[in-house]
């Protein structure tokens, strides 16, 4: 269940960063879940992106992906 929920706002955020365009939009939800969300929040949706079944947004997964880049 929460990684349905994580999931579902995760692409709220990026619905809204949309409008930014492709280029611009994944560093925007990138940062805002780095200065929105806690930790273990953030550690979860990260452990999302090898989930076969988690259905990302494009423009979200590339932020999470951006995030999962500076988390190493």
């Amino acid at each position: 269940m929460r990684a349905e929920k994580l999931t579902t706002m995760a692409n709220q955020i990026g619905a809204f960063f949309k409008a930014q365009g492709e280029a611009a939009a994944p560093a925007a939800i990138a940062d805002h879940l780095k200065r929105f969300w806690d930790p273990g929040m953030r550690a979860d949706i990260v452990a999302l992106l090898d989930d076969k079944g988690a259905h990302f947004d494009p423009l979200v997964r590339k932020a999470v992906e951006l995030l999962r880049a500076q988390q190493s």
